[in-house]
């Protein structure tokens, strides 16, 4: 059965962004550059929430990566009627069941990108399977919350954890379903 990972870089405080939607707090360094490179081609298939994925947009780095693209996208949301995105497919449907079918397909492993709402609605089905997380030594005092309420206690098994460059930890930690 194929693999669902959430990550993200996020402040000490447990936020992905700032009040404001600011990332430049966000270190970047070789080491996290080999985390990236290595975990892309663990997989072949993004889950984006919306907002997430109108994020993506506008900073230039979303796409569906159209017909030769190894890497399938689906995009979720309650209020899409259309996606304007070569490759990428919107989910409307509850994001749930989908993603529990998409792990029984053939495939690599599958990475949630959104944040929030999305992220909540699958720790509350149980179809994430990982959760890395890259600590970065800030406190941002408020903005948007790497975990809402997942409505259920989430039991989890630590993988490995590491400083990385720019003082950030690096953990993966194992859902115990």
């Amino acid at each position: 059965m194929r693999t669902v990972t959430y990550g993200a870089a996020c402040s000490l405080d447990g936020f992905i962004a700032g009040s404001g939607g600011e990332i430049d707090w966000l270190h970047s360094s070789r080491d996290v550059s080999e985390i990236m490179r290595d975990y892309w081609k663990s997989i072949d298939t993004i889950l984006w929430g919306r907002k997430t994925w109108d994020q993506a947009l506008r900073m230039g780095g979303a796409g569906g990566g159209g017909k030769t693209s190894k890497i399938r996208s689906y995009v979720f949301s309650r209020t899409l009627t259309s996606l304007d995105a070569n490759g990428a497919e919107l989910v409307r449907g509850e994001a749930g069941a989908f993603v529990r079918d998409l792990k029984q397909r053939t495939g690599k492993g599958i990475c949630l990108m959104g944040g929030g709402e999305l992220a909540r609605s699958l720790l509350d089905a149980d179809v994430v399977d990982d959760i890395g997380m890259n600590v970065h030594p800030v406190l941002l005092g408020s903005g948007v919350p790497m975990f809402l309420d997942p409505r259920h206690r989430v039991l989890l098994e630590l993988m490995s954890s590491r400083k990385i460059d720019g003082g950030c930890v690096y953990s993966m930690y194992r859902v115990k379903h």
